[in-house]
Protein backbone atom coordinates (compact mmCIF):
# COMPACT_ATOMS: atom_id res chain seq x y z
CA UNK A 1 0.00 0.00 0.00
CA UNK A 2 2.77 2.07 0.63
CA UNK A 3 4.28 2.23 -2.84
CA UNK A 4 1.18 2.77 -4.36
CA UNK A 5 0.37 6.00 -2.54
CA UNK A 6 4.16 6.61 -3.21
CA UNK A 7 3.42 6.44 -7.13
CA UNK A 8 0.37 9.20 -6.60
CA UNK A 9 2.33 10.99 -4.78
CA UNK A 10 5.36 11.14 -7.00
CA UNK A 11 2.52 11.73 -10.29
CA UNK A 12 1.63 15.23 -7.97
CA UNK A 13 4.95 16.63 -7.53
CA UNK A 14 5.53 16.19 -10.96
CA UNK A 15 2.73 18.03 -12.20
CA UNK A 16 -0.46 15.87 -12.16
CA UNK A 17 -3.36 17.85 -10.99
CA UNK A 18 -5.45 14.96 -10.40
CA UNK A 19 -3.91 11.10 -10.89
CA UNK A 20 -5.21 8.09 -9.84
CA UNK A 21 -4.24 4.04 -9.42
CA UNK A 22 -5.87 0.44 -10.25
CA UNK A 23 -4.40 -2.76 -8.96
CA UNK A 24 -6.35 -5.47 -10.63
CA UNK A 25 -5.84 -9.24 -9.88
CA UNK A 26 -7.81 -11.46 -11.85
CA UNK A 27 -7.87 -15.65 -12.56
CA UNK A 28 -9.67 -17.00 -15.34
CA UNK A 29 -10.63 -20.74 -15.98
CA UNK A 30 -12.55 -22.13 -19.24
CA UNK A 31 -14.43 -25.38 -20.21
CA UNK A 32 -15.22 -26.93 -23.49
CA UNK A 33 -15.95 -30.62 -24.09
CA UNK A 34 -17.14 -31.61 -27.31
CA UNK A 35 -18.60 -34.85 -28.60
CA UNK A 36 -17.94 -37.02 -26.01
CA UNK A 37 -13.90 -35.87 -25.16
CA UNK A 38 -12.27 -31.92 -23.06
CA UNK A 39 -11.78 -29.84 -26.31
CA UNK A 40 -10.00 -27.41 -23.98
CA UNK A 41 -9.25 -26.78 -20.73
CA UNK A 42 -7.63 -23.13 -20.25
CA UNK A 43 -6.42 -21.49 -16.65
CA UNK A 44 -4.80 -18.21 -16.21
CA UNK A 45 -3.75 -15.91 -13.81
CA UNK A 46 -2.49 -11.78 -14.25
CA UNK A 47 -2.44 -9.06 -11.67
CA UNK A 48 -0.65 -5.30 -12.43
CA UNK A 49 -1.04 -1.85 -11.77
CA UNK A 50 -2.98 0.99 -14.63
CA UNK A 51 -2.11 5.04 -13.72
CA UNK A 52 -3.85 7.77 -14.67
CA UNK A 53 -2.66 10.79 -14.53
CA UNK A 54 -4.61 14.65 -15.24
CA UNK A 55 -1.71 17.15 -16.66
CA UNK A 56 -2.66 20.68 -18.13
CA UNK A 57 -5.82 19.68 -18.57
CA UNK A 58 -5.36 15.95 -20.26
CA UNK A 59 -4.93 12.58 -19.80
CA UNK A 60 -1.80 10.46 -19.75
CA UNK A 61 -2.51 6.20 -18.90
CA UNK A 62 0.76 3.50 -18.28
CA UNK A 63 0.59 0.38 -16.71
CA UNK A 64 3.24 -2.38 -15.78
CA UNK A 65 3.35 -5.89 -14.16
CA UNK A 66 5.53 -5.69 -11.13
CA UNK A 67 4.30 -3.87 -8.13
CA UNK A 68 7.84 -3.59 -6.69
CA UNK A 69 7.63 0.22 -5.91
CA UNK A 70 10.25 1.77 -8.18
CA UNK A 71 8.65 -0.02 -11.31
CA UNK A 72 4.94 1.70 -10.05
CA UNK A 73 6.56 5.16 -9.52
CA UNK A 74 8.57 4.79 -12.76
CA UNK A 75 4.64 4.21 -14.10
CA UNK A 76 3.04 6.88 -13.03
CA UNK A 77 5.98 9.49 -14.20
CA UNK A 78 5.54 7.97 -17.58
CA UNK A 79 1.86 8.35 -17.00
CA UNK A 80 2.63 11.97 -16.52
CA UNK A 81 4.88 12.29 -19.29
CA UNK A 82 2.19 11.03 -21.38
CA UNK A 83 -0.12 13.25 -20.29
CA UNK A 84 2.07 16.17 -20.90
CA UNK A 85 2.59 15.40 -24.32
CA UNK A 86 -0.97 14.72 -24.87
CA UNK A 87 -1.91 18.60 -24.03
CA UNK A 88 -0.10 19.72 -26.83
CA UNK A 89 -2.55 18.68 -28.97
CA UNK A 90 -6.04 18.62 -26.74
CA UNK A 91 -8.58 20.72 -28.35
CA UNK A 92 -10.74 21.53 -25.01
CA UNK A 93 -9.54 20.77 -21.23
CA UNK A 94 -10.75 17.80 -19.30
CA UNK A 95 -13.36 18.78 -16.41
CA UNK A 96 -14.02 16.27 -13.86
CA UNK A 97 -17.10 16.19 -12.28
CA UNK A 98 -17.31 16.18 -8.55
CA UNK A 99 -16.90 12.67 -6.26
CA UNK A 100 -16.57 11.91 -3.00
CA UNK A 101 -13.70 10.50 -1.47
CA UNK A 102 -14.76 7.14 -0.54
CA UNK A 103 -13.02 4.60 1.49
CA UNK A 104 -15.22 0.96 1.53
CA UNK A 105 -14.49 -2.45 0.32
CA UNK A 106 -16.71 -4.59 -1.92
CA UNK A 107 -17.25 -8.34 -2.79
CA UNK A 108 -20.07 -10.15 -4.56
CA UNK A 109 -22.03 -12.63 -2.84
CA UNK A 110 -21.73 -16.35 -3.97
CA UNK A 111 -22.51 -19.94 -2.11
CA UNK A 112 -20.08 -21.95 -3.66
CA UNK A 113 -16.42 -20.60 -4.80
CA UNK A 114 -16.27 -22.15 -8.05
CA UNK A 115 -12.43 -22.24 -7.77
CA UNK A 116 -12.85 -24.90 -4.89
CA UNK A 117 -14.66 -27.00 -7.60
CA UNK A 118 -12.73 -29.74 -8.76
CA UNK A 119 -11.70 -30.10 -12.11
CA UNK A 120 -13.33 -33.74 -12.60
CA UNK A 121 -17.22 -32.43 -11.35
CA UNK A 122 -17.23 -29.52 -13.73
CA UNK A 123 -16.06 -31.52 -17.10
CA UNK A 124 -18.30 -34.77 -15.58
CA UNK A 125 -21.70 -31.26 -15.44
CA UNK A 126 -20.35 -30.66 -19.04
CA UNK A 127 -20.20 -34.16 -20.39
CA UNK A 128 -24.15 -35.23 -18.79
CA UNK A 129 -25.43 -32.24 -20.96
CA UNK A 130 -23.26 -32.87 -24.65
CA UNK A 131 -24.01 -36.56 -24.31
CA UNK A 132 -27.36 -36.28 -24.03
CA UNK A 133 -27.65 -33.86 -26.51
CA UNK A 134 -25.70 -36.21 -28.73
CA UNK A 135 -28.68 -39.15 -28.12
CA UNK A 136 -30.44 -37.86 -31.31
CA UNK A 137 -29.21 -39.20 -34.19
CA UNK A 138 -29.22 -36.16 -36.32
CA UNK A 139 -27.15 -34.28 -34.18
CA UNK A 140 -23.24 -34.04 -35.82
CA UNK A 141 -21.78 -31.71 -32.53
CA UNK A 142 -22.49 -31.16 -29.46
CA UNK A 143 -20.53 -28.57 -27.12
CA UNK A 144 -21.19 -27.21 -23.38
CA UNK A 145 -18.60 -24.99 -21.82
CA UNK A 146 -18.59 -22.60 -18.12
CA UNK A 147 -16.19 -20.06 -17.84
CA UNK A 148 -15.27 -18.47 -14.21
CA UNK A 149 -13.57 -15.16 -12.99
CA UNK A 150 -11.99 -13.89 -10.03
CA UNK A 151 -11.24 -10.16 -9.77
CA UNK A 152 -9.62 -8.08 -7.09
CA UNK A 153 -9.19 -4.65 -7.50
CA UNK A 154 -8.03 -1.57 -5.42
CA UNK A 155 -8.92 1.98 -6.57
CA UNK A 156 -6.70 4.79 -4.93
CA UNK A 157 -7.01 8.40 -6.09
CA UNK A 158 -5.40 11.70 -5.55
CA UNK A 159 -8.33 12.86 -4.26
CA UNK A 160 -8.15 10.65 -0.84
CA UNK A 161 -10.58 7.11 -2.33
CA UNK A 162 -9.43 4.36 -1.26
CA UNK A 163 -11.37 1.44 -2.84
CA UNK A 164 -11.55 -2.41 -2.42
CA UNK A 165 -13.49 -5.12 -4.41
CA UNK A 166 -13.44 -8.39 -4.97
CA UNK A 167 -16.21 -10.04 -7.93
CA UNK A 168 -16.61 -13.54 -8.56
CA UNK A 169 -18.58 -14.60 -11.90
CA UNK A 170 -19.59 -17.44 -13.62
CA UNK A 171 -21.89 -19.51 -16.37
CA UNK A 172 -22.34 -22.12 -18.67
CA UNK A 173 -23.51 -22.73 -22.10
CA UNK A 174 -24.60 -25.37 -24.59
CA UNK A 175 -25.09 -26.16 -28.06
CA UNK A 176 -26.30 -28.81 -30.45
CA UNK A 177 -26.00 -29.08 -34.10
CA UNK A 178 -27.88 -30.63 -36.28
CA UNK A 179 -27.72 -31.88 -40.24
CA UNK A 180 -29.55 -33.76 -42.61
CA UNK A 181 -26.68 -33.72 -45.38
CA UNK A 182 -27.95 -30.46 -47.15
CA UNK A 183 -28.43 -27.80 -44.40
CA UNK A 184 -27.48 -27.19 -40.42
CA UNK A 185 -29.50 -26.24 -37.87
CA UNK A 186 -28.24 -25.21 -34.15
CA UNK A 187 -29.83 -24.69 -30.95
CA UNK A 188 -28.16 -23.45 -27.78
CA UNK A 189 -29.12 -23.18 -24.32
CA UNK A 190 -29.54 -20.83 -22.34
CA UNK A 191 -28.52 -18.49 -25.35
CA UNK A 192 -25.49 -18.41 -27.66
CA UNK A 193 -23.83 -16.81 -25.65
CA UNK A 194 -24.64 -18.66 -22.26
CA UNK A 195 -25.88 -17.31 -19.67
CA UNK A 196 -23.46 -15.49 -16.58
CA UNK A 197 -23.73 -13.88 -12.92
CA UNK A 198 -21.73 -12.74 -10.52
CA UNK A 199 -22.35 -15.86 -8.70
CA UNK A 200 -20.60 -18.47 -7.55
CA UNK A 201 -20.60 -21.97 -8.93
CA UNK A 202 -24.21 -22.48 -7.51
CA UNK A 203 -25.58 -20.15 -10.53
CA UNK A 204 -24.01 -23.11 -13.25
CA UNK A 205 -25.67 -26.14 -11.34
CA UNK A 206 -29.30 -24.20 -11.91
CA UNK A 207 -28.96 -23.78 -15.30
CA UNK A 208 -29.50 -27.29 -15.74
CA UNK A 209 -27.44 -28.07 -18.81
CA UNK A 210 -28.26 -31.52 -18.91
CA UNK A 211 -31.76 -30.93 -17.98
CA UNK A 212 -32.37 -29.12 -21.80
CA UNK A 213 -30.08 -30.87 -23.84
CA UNK A 214 -32.35 -33.04 -24.90
CA UNK A 215 -34.82 -30.50 -25.78
CA UNK A 216 -32.64 -28.40 -27.90
CA UNK A 217 -31.10 -31.42 -30.02
CA UNK A 218 -34.56 -32.04 -31.32
CA UNK A 219 -35.71 -28.83 -32.11
CA UNK A 220 -32.26 -28.83 -33.86
CA UNK A 221 -33.16 -31.49 -35.71
CA UNK A 222 -36.63 -30.51 -35.91
CA UNK A 223 -35.62 -27.40 -37.96
CA UNK A 224 -33.85 -29.17 -40.47
CA UNK A 225 -37.34 -29.80 -42.05
CA UNK A 226 -39.38 -26.60 -40.32
CA UNK A 227 -40.46 -24.74 -43.58
CA UNK A 228 -38.82 -20.62 -44.15
CA UNK A 229 -39.61 -17.98 -42.05
CA UNK A 230 -42.02 -15.72 -44.67
CA UNK A 231 -41.23 -12.47 -45.62
CA UNK A 232 -44.26 -10.50 -44.57
CA UNK A 233 -45.16 -7.23 -42.20
CA UNK A 234 -46.30 -8.96 -38.78
CA UNK A 235 -46.66 -8.62 -35.45
CA UNK A 236 -43.90 -9.81 -33.75
CA UNK A 237 -43.21 -11.50 -29.99
CA UNK A 238 -39.53 -11.54 -28.89
CA UNK A 239 -38.55 -13.99 -26.40
CA UNK A 240 -36.29 -12.66 -23.33
CA UNK A 241 -33.05 -13.81 -24.88
CA UNK A 242 -33.52 -12.13 -28.30
CA UNK A 243 -34.60 -9.41 -26.25
CA UNK A 244 -31.21 -8.71 -24.08
CA UNK A 245 -29.38 -8.55 -27.50
CA UNK A 246 -31.71 -6.07 -28.90
CA UNK A 247 -31.34 -3.85 -25.83
CA UNK A 248 -27.82 -4.04 -26.12
CA UNK A 249 -27.69 -3.08 -29.44
CA UNK A 250 -30.19 -0.38 -29.62
CA UNK A 251 -30.24 0.82 -26.53
CA UNK A 252 -27.75 0.24 -24.42
CA UNK A 253 -24.49 1.69 -27.20
CA UNK A 254 -26.22 4.29 -28.34
CA UNK A 255 -27.05 5.74 -24.71
CA UNK A 256 -23.06 5.65 -24.04
CA UNK A 257 -21.95 9.06 -24.07
CA UNK A 258 -18.41 9.09 -25.48
CA UNK A 259 -20.56 7.71 -28.61
CA UNK A 260 -22.66 10.64 -28.84
CA UNK A 261 -19.59 12.83 -28.54
CA UNK A 262 -17.65 11.39 -31.22
CA UNK A 263 -14.85 10.55 -28.72
CA UNK A 264 -15.77 6.76 -29.45
CA UNK A 265 -16.75 5.44 -32.91
CA UNK A 266 -15.10 1.88 -33.02
CA UNK A 267 -17.38 -1.27 -33.30
CA UNK A 268 -20.46 0.26 -35.37
CA UNK A 269 -19.77 3.83 -34.30
CA UNK A 270 -21.11 6.57 -32.72
CA UNK A 271 -25.02 7.31 -31.76
CA UNK A 272 -28.56 8.86 -33.15
CA UNK A 273 -29.34 9.97 -29.52
CA UNK A 274 -27.55 13.17 -29.60
CA UNK A 275 -27.82 15.86 -26.74
CA UNK A 276 -30.87 17.54 -27.85
CA UNK A 277 -32.28 14.17 -27.67
CA UNK A 278 -32.43 13.81 -24.25
CA UNK A 279 -35.74 14.35 -21.90
CA UNK A 280 -37.89 14.97 -24.95
CA UNK A 281 -37.01 12.40 -27.91
CA UNK A 282 -39.78 9.83 -27.95
CA UNK A 283 -37.40 6.55 -28.19
CA UNK A 284 -40.69 3.87 -27.71
CA UNK A 285 -43.71 3.58 -26.83
CA UNK A 286 -45.09 4.70 -23.51
CA UNK A 287 -44.86 0.82 -21.86
CA UNK A 288 -41.07 0.85 -22.75
CA UNK A 289 -38.89 1.97 -19.57
CA UNK A 290 -35.33 0.88 -19.54
CA UNK A 291 -32.49 1.21 -16.85
CA UNK A 292 -29.23 1.42 -16.12
CA UNK A 293 -28.69 -0.68 -12.95
CA UNK A 294 -25.37 -1.33 -11.68
CA UNK A 295 -26.75 -2.47 -8.31
CA UNK A 296 -29.26 -5.41 -9.08
CA UNK A 297 -28.10 -8.52 -7.18
CA UNK A 298 -26.25 -11.20 -9.23
CA UNK A 299 -26.33 -9.28 -12.35
CA UNK A 300 -22.90 -9.44 -14.83
CA UNK A 301 -22.61 -5.63 -14.51
CA UNK A 302 -23.06 -5.28 -11.28
CA UNK A 303 -20.66 -4.08 -8.62
CA UNK A 304 -19.82 -1.83 -5.69
CA UNK A 305 -17.58 1.28 -7.65
CA UNK A 306 -16.63 2.09 -10.97
CA UNK A 307 -13.34 2.59 -12.47
CA UNK A 308 -13.05 6.27 -11.04
CA UNK A 309 -14.33 5.36 -7.53
CA UNK A 310 -17.92 6.43 -8.20
CA UNK A 311 -20.34 4.15 -6.69
CA UNK A 312 -22.96 1.78 -8.50
CA UNK A 313 -26.17 3.89 -9.52
CA UNK A 314 -29.77 2.75 -10.92
CA UNK A 315 -29.92 5.24 -13.84
CA UNK A 316 -33.44 5.55 -16.13
CA UNK A 317 -32.42 6.30 -19.35
CA UNK A 318 -35.73 6.09 -21.27
CA UNK A 319 -38.54 6.73 -18.89
CA UNK A 320 -42.10 5.80 -20.13
CA UNK A 321 -40.79 5.94 -23.62
CA UNK A 322 -39.04 9.31 -23.37
CA UNK A 323 -35.08 9.34 -23.81
CA UNK A 324 -34.15 10.72 -20.33
CA UNK A 325 -30.23 10.05 -19.84
CA UNK A 326 -26.71 8.80 -20.77
CA UNK A 327 -24.37 6.36 -19.50
CA UNK A 328 -21.49 8.98 -18.58
CA UNK A 329 -17.90 9.76 -17.13
CA UNK A 330 -16.36 12.09 -14.26
CA UNK A 331 -15.11 13.72 -17.40
CA UNK A 332 -18.46 13.30 -19.58
CA UNK A 333 -21.16 14.10 -17.32
CA UNK A 334 -20.18 17.78 -16.90
CA UNK A 335 -21.45 18.25 -20.50
CA UNK A 336 -24.69 17.46 -19.70
CA UNK A 337 -24.77 19.27 -16.17
CA UNK A 338 -24.48 16.10 -13.84
CA UNK A 339 -22.60 14.05 -12.13
CA UNK A 340 -21.25 10.56 -13.75
CA UNK A 341 -23.52 7.79 -13.06
CA UNK A 342 -20.32 5.36 -12.50
CA UNK A 343 -19.98 3.51 -15.55
CA UNK A 344 -15.64 3.66 -15.94
CA UNK A 345 -14.73 0.95 -16.39
CA UNK A 346 -11.43 -1.03 -18.16
CA UNK A 347 -10.95 -4.81 -19.09
CA UNK A 348 -7.96 -5.27 -17.18
CA UNK A 349 -5.28 -3.26 -15.52
CA UNK A 350 -3.70 -1.79 -18.69
CA UNK A 351 -6.59 -0.60 -20.07
CA UNK A 352 -7.59 3.12 -19.35
CA UNK A 353 -11.35 2.97 -18.25
CA UNK A 354 -14.04 3.86 -20.75
CA UNK A 355 -17.73 3.95 -20.82
CA UNK A 356 -19.45 0.91 -20.51
CA UNK A 357 -22.86 -0.79 -19.85
CA UNK A 358 -23.79 -1.80 -16.72
CA UNK A 359 -27.23 -3.55 -16.48
CA UNK A 360 -29.39 -2.45 -19.15
CA UNK A 361 -32.70 -3.34 -18.22
CA UNK A 362 -36.26 -3.41 -20.18
CA UNK A 363 -38.65 -2.62 -17.09
CA UNK A 364 -41.15 -5.68 -17.20
CA UNK A 365 -45.07 -4.92 -18.21
CA UNK A 366 -48.31 -6.92 -16.53
CA UNK A 367 -49.30 -9.09 -19.20
CA UNK A 368 -48.21 -12.96 -19.29
CA UNK A 369 -46.32 -14.31 -22.01
CA UNK A 370 -49.67 -16.29 -22.95
CA UNK A 371 -52.26 -13.53 -22.88
CA UNK A 372 -49.89 -11.86 -25.53
CA UNK A 373 -49.97 -14.64 -27.55
CA UNK A 374 -53.79 -15.05 -27.32
CA UNK A 375 -53.88 -10.95 -28.00
CA UNK A 376 -51.99 -11.73 -31.28
CA UNK A 377 -53.93 -13.01 -34.11
CA UNK A 378 -51.37 -13.50 -36.61
CA UNK A 379 -47.35 -12.87 -35.80
CA UNK A 380 -44.29 -14.75 -34.78
CA UNK A 381 -42.56 -16.01 -32.20
CA UNK A 382 -38.82 -15.97 -32.23
CA UNK A 383 -36.11 -16.83 -29.63
CA UNK A 384 -32.16 -16.94 -29.13
CA UNK A 385 -29.84 -14.70 -31.38
CA UNK A 386 -28.21 -16.06 -34.01
CA UNK A 387 -26.80 -13.32 -36.07
CA UNK A 388 -27.38 -9.58 -35.52
CA UNK A 389 -26.06 -6.21 -38.00
CA UNK A 390 -26.53 -2.32 -36.73
CA UNK A 391 -24.86 0.65 -38.63
CA UNK A 392 -22.61 3.39 -36.86
CA UNK A 393 -25.86 5.24 -35.75
CA UNK A 394 -27.47 2.30 -33.48
CA UNK A 395 -31.06 3.13 -35.92
CA UNK A 396 -30.78 0.59 -38.93
CA UNK A 397 -30.11 -3.00 -37.63
CA UNK A 398 -31.28 -6.81 -38.66
CA UNK A 399 -31.82 -9.89 -36.38
CA UNK A 400 -31.41 -13.07 -36.96
CA UNK A 401 -32.40 -15.95 -34.27
CA UNK A 402 -32.21 -19.61 -33.99
CA UNK A 403 -36.17 -20.28 -34.01
CA UNK A 404 -39.44 -19.34 -34.11
CA UNK A 405 -42.99 -20.25 -34.42
CA UNK A 406 -45.88 -18.90 -36.38
CA UNK A 407 -48.65 -17.47 -34.15
CA UNK A 408 -52.37 -18.19 -35.59
CA UNK A 409 -55.76 -16.50 -34.31
CA UNK A 410 -53.95 -16.59 -30.23
CA UNK A 411 -51.91 -19.62 -30.62
CA UNK A 412 -48.33 -20.87 -31.52
CA UNK A 413 -48.34 -22.66 -34.87
CA UNK A 414 -45.58 -24.57 -36.68
CA UNK A 415 -41.99 -24.37 -35.80
CA UNK A 416 -40.20 -21.98 -38.14
CA UNK A 417 -36.11 -21.88 -39.69
CA UNK A 418 -33.92 -19.07 -40.24
CA UNK A 419 -35.90 -15.90 -38.80
CA UNK A 420 -35.03 -12.20 -39.08
CA UNK A 421 -36.58 -9.48 -38.61
CA UNK A 422 -35.17 -5.50 -39.29
CA UNK A 423 -36.49 -2.10 -38.01
CA UNK A 424 -35.00 1.08 -37.07
CA UNK A 425 -34.51 1.67 -33.47
CA UNK A 426 -37.07 4.21 -32.43
CA UNK A 427 -39.64 3.20 -34.66
CA UNK A 428 -39.23 -0.74 -33.60
CA UNK A 429 -39.59 0.77 -29.77
CA UNK A 430 -42.76 2.84 -29.97
CA UNK A 431 -44.16 -0.27 -32.04
CA UNK A 432 -43.88 -2.25 -28.31
CA UNK A 433 -47.13 -2.31 -26.97
CA UNK A 434 -47.25 -5.49 -24.25
CA UNK A 435 -44.50 -6.41 -22.44
CA UNK A 436 -44.61 -9.48 -19.99
CA UNK A 437 -44.80 -9.38 -16.31
CA UNK A 438 -41.75 -9.98 -13.66
CA UNK A 439 -42.39 -13.28 -13.66
CA UNK A 440 -41.06 -13.45 -16.94
CA UNK A 441 -38.65 -11.20 -16.11
CA UNK A 442 -34.89 -12.30 -16.67
CA UNK A 443 -31.30 -11.08 -16.20
CA UNK A 444 -29.04 -12.17 -18.65
CA UNK A 445 -25.43 -11.79 -18.31
CA UNK A 446 -23.11 -10.85 -21.82
CA UNK A 447 -19.74 -11.77 -21.12
CA UNK A 448 -18.36 -10.73 -24.80
CA UNK A 449 -19.17 -6.85 -25.22
CA UNK A 450 -16.24 -5.36 -27.28
CA UNK A 451 -15.54 -1.43 -27.61
CA UNK A 452 -12.26 0.59 -28.43
CA UNK A 453 -8.98 0.89 -29.29
CA UNK A 454 -7.17 -1.28 -28.63
CA UNK A 455 -10.70 -3.23 -27.85
CA UNK A 456 -11.44 -4.05 -24.52
CA UNK A 457 -13.90 -6.57 -23.64
CA UNK A 458 -17.11 -5.75 -20.83
CA UNK A 459 -19.25 -7.91 -19.18
CA UNK A 460 -22.49 -6.50 -18.96
CA UNK A 461 -26.12 -7.49 -18.38
CA UNK A 462 -29.54 -7.27 -19.52
CA UNK A 463 -32.59 -7.83 -18.26
CA UNK A 464 -35.78 -8.54 -19.90
CA UNK A 465 -39.39 -9.89 -20.29
CA UNK A 466 -41.18 -11.76 -23.61
CA UNK A 467 -42.56 -8.32 -25.58
CA UNK A 468 -44.80 -8.00 -28.22
CA UNK A 469 -44.05 -5.30 -31.08
CA UNK A 470 -46.57 -4.31 -33.96
CA UNK A 471 -46.31 -4.51 -37.86
CA UNK A 472 -42.27 -5.66 -37.80
CA UNK A 473 -40.43 -6.81 -41.47
CA UNK A 474 -39.25 -10.28 -41.07
CA UNK A 475 -37.46 -13.01 -43.53
CA UNK A 476 -35.17 -12.01 -46.05
CA UNK A 477 -37.36 -11.67 -48.90
CA UNK A 478 -38.33 -8.97 -51.61
CA UNK A 479 -40.89 -6.64 -50.45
Amino acid sequence: MRALKAALERARRLGASYADLRVVKRRDEGIVVKNGRVDSVESSEEEGVGIRALVNGAWGFASCSSLEQEDIERTAELAVRIARASARVKTDDVTLAPVDAICDSYKSAYDIDPFTVSLDEKIGLLMDAERLARQNPKIRVATADMGFRREEKIFLSSEGADIRQEIIESGAHMSAIATDGEEIQERSYPSIFGDYATRGYEFVKSLDLAGHAEEIADQAAELLSAPQCPSKVTDLVLGTNQLALQIHESCGHPSELDRVLGTEASFAGTSFLTLEKRGNFRYGSDDVTIVADATIPGGLGTFGYDDEGVPAQRVELVKRGIFSDYLTSRETSPLVNQRSNGCMRADGWNRTPIIRMTNINLMPGDWTLDEIIRDTKDGIYMEANKSWSIDDKRLNFQFGTEIAWEIKDGGLGRMLKNPTYTGITPEFWRSCDAIANRDFWHLWGLPSCGKGEPMQVAHVGHGASPARFRKVRVGVGKW
